[in-house]
């Protein structure tokens, strides 16, 4: 694919100052300098550990055809290449994306999904629905990619996608004939501008609980960012298929009232709720839970239809109500096929994910990563104990550095609480101390009446962590490990090292179990020469 700069800035929505000639060739867009191609726009953005203007030299020495920056030319020494100056780099790189890729967002029907929890599994049920209701539909999550037939990997952590990746999975969904897609969204995407150019026509919001403060600085300034989903559907041009601008809420959240005043707020967008309680507009009754899923009654004042999902606990009721509405309301799909999607949907990678080797007891890997996230998640195992007569729910989750501090405190607390046994181990320590990391949370575990080495434990290492559940846990009990789910790394240092908390589970097991199986993963906290550096 080949444009001109000046073609790339003929919609480009901000002031913008040019150095050299605008006619100049463009065969990509980045913002790393290391992947720069000759031909490539190369955009300089300002970051927390490094500034992009000081690799300009090195990106034209790699075959960089002109630079955006937010620097002068002049402060720049005119650089050799056409150069563009603007006030942001990173809002301007994502409409830049859009024009390079022939902004595909505005050829699809494009519904958004965000929130603190549950985004992947509403996204993962709506892109089913969509499938059962005959659609030719995508899907961009923090998981992956599906485009047709191809199931791409979006990255080893879970955020959205980089503004030239976003497009350019969109520009490959037009190319297949797509139609609709399912676009996972997060408040680090949308405060890093990352999906500005998307062109939304449906918004969804799962919940706002605590998470990110630490990048955020408040919960108003995290629900702000949340909420840019709602705002931009107001810029969304006209498309030739409609553009419904409905904003789907969580009735029963405490984000409902602010939400729903910036949606009053946009002229030309409506709103519609869900929730589990009276006075939502898509409601849940007859709730019925069993350790094979959930069932329940989705009423409105327009409907009602019987639904039944394999995904388990109160969280997937909502999950399942948030995306039945935005199909049912936003997108004129019957309720019946919304119904028959959910149904098709077995499971989400990393959610409530079971690891089954003949064990007597059950063991899962899910992503609760968040005090309310672990909460659910805890209050869901509980929920499939209910009638047997026996078992303990087991946790084994930790939390991770240079991230959320009080975080740590809040998950050990909500665990003393709704756990039985408690393993509290190594969740990406980064360039902190895992020692103190563990000793905050042991103190929150402590607060909540949890005796060390009797309800709960420190286990360094999260591979030993795992075995040491699993080791604990006796017929009928419930082992969950937490934080990691899908993700397939775990940082120490500066470091990624591979890591998959489900190759760990059956790791563990298998041993337990004499059976063959995968080898646990190397973390550097198995190495007796790192205890040094582990305590800080």
């Amino acid at each position: 694919m080949t444009i001109t700069l000046q073609t790339l800035l003929s919609q480009f929505p901000f002031p913008y100052s040019s150095h050299g000639d605008l006619n100049v060739p463009v065969t990509g867009i980045t913002l790393d300098s290391r992947a720069v191609k000759p031909g490539d726009l190369f955009v300089a953005m300002r970051g927390g550990s490094a500034d992009g203007h000081d690799y300009i030299p090195k990106a034209l020495l790699n075959g960089a055809a002109a630079v955006v920056g937010e620097k002068s030319a002049a402060e720049l020494g005119m650089p050799s290449a056409p150069y563009i100056q603007v006030e942001n780099a990173r809002q301007s790189l994502t409409w830049l994306a859009g024009a390079f890729y022939d902004w595909p967002g505005r050829k699809l029907t494009v519904i958004g999904v965000t929130g603190t929890d549950g985004k992947t599994t509403t996204s993962n049920l709506l892109y089913r629905i969509l499938i059962a209701a005959g659609l030719k539909a995508g899907m961009i999550s923090t998981v992956n990619a599906v485009i047709g037939d191809e199931v791409l990997d979006t990255g080893f952590h879970v955020t959205t996608p980089d503004a030239p990746d976003v497009q350019r999975y969109l520009a490959r969904m037009v190319d297949a004939g797509l139609t609709h897609v399912v676009l996972e969204t997060t408040s680090h995407g949308w405060a890093q501008f990352r999906v500005d150019a998307c062109e939304f026509d449906l918004g969804v919001i799962t919940n706002i609980t605590h998470e990110h403060l630490d990048q955020h600085g408040s919960y108003e300034n995290y629900r702000a960012a949340k909420a840019r989903l709602f705002q931009s559907l107001e810029h969304t041009l006209p498309k030739p298929q409609g553009n419904p601008r409905l904003a789907v809420l969580n009735r029963d959240d405490r984000s409902y009232e602010y939400l729903s005043g910036v949606v009053h707020g946009l002229p030309s967008a409506t709103q519609i709720s869900y929730g589990l309680e009276q006075g939502a507009d898509v409601r849940a009754e007859k709730i019925q839970y069993d350790p094979a899923g959930i069932h329940f009654t989705a009423a409105s004042k327009d409907f009602r239809v019987v639904i039944s999902s394999k995904l388990v606990g109160a969280f997937n009721v909502s999950n399942c109500l948030a995306a039945l509405t935005a199909a049912v309301y936003g997108l004129g799909i019957s309720p019946e096929d919304a119904a028959h999607g959910i149904a098709s949907l077995d499971g989400v990678p990393g959610r409530m994910e079971r690891i089954d080797l003949g064990q007597k007891f059950t063991a899962i890997v899910d992503f609760a990563h968040t005090p309310n996230a672990l909460k659910v998640a805890l209050e869901a195992a509980r929920g499939m104990l209910e009638g047997t007569g026996a078992g303990r729910v087991i946790a084994v989750f930790g939390s991770a550095g240079l991230r959320d501090r009080e975080k740590r405190r809040m998950m050990a607390e909500t665990s003393a609480e709704l756990a039985d046994l408690t393993v509290l181990t190594a969740e990406d320590p980064r360039t902190e101390s895992l020692t103190g990391i563990l000793d905050e949370m042991a103190a929150g575990a402590r607060s909540r009446g949890g005796t060390e080495g009797g309800t709960f434990w420190r286990v360094p290492d999260r591979g030993e962590a795992i075995r040491f559940a699993l080791r604990l846990a006796r017929p009928g009990d419930i082992v969950l490990a937490c934080g990691k789910g899908h993700e397939q790394s775990m940082c120490f240092g500066k470091t990624e090292y591979l890591w998959d908390d489900r190759t760990a589970m059956h790791a563990a097991l298998s041993e337990l179990l004499s059976l063959n199986g995968p080898r646990m993963p190397y973390l550097p906290s198995q190495d007796k020469a790192e205890e040094e550096w582990l305590k800080g």
